[in-house]
């Protein structure tokens, strides 16, 4: 998959660096496969949620969450938020 961008995500463990290693990790799941449906994603990363057409992970340990767009035809992750799991339950991000 295409991630779109590495950018989000850099800039957020800059300012958590506890995420940096599990991002990393993350993306570099990500970017190797070619998801084509939630139910594959899934088959990747148990724990990931969807909401809307949200897909949430949680993020080292559950202390962080990444929400993404996924547009599986394309072969796009759109990364939307990298949030502590604070900012996540606050629910501003679904604005």
């Amino acid at each position: 998959m295409h991630v779109i961008s590495k950018k989000k995500l850099r800039e957020f463990w800059l300012r958590h660096p506890r995420a940096e290693v599990p991002l990393q990790a993350w993306y570099k799941i990500a970017r190797h496969v070619g998801w084509r449906s939630f139910a594959e994603v899934r088959e990747s990363f148990r724990t990931v949620d969807r909401y809307r057409q949200f897909l949430i992970f949680d993020i080292g340990g559950n202390k962080f969450r990444l929400i993404v767009v996924a547009h599986f035809d394309r072969g796009r992750l759109y990364v939307r938020h990298v949030l502590t799991h604070a900012e996540y339950d606050s629910g501003s991000w679904k604005n």
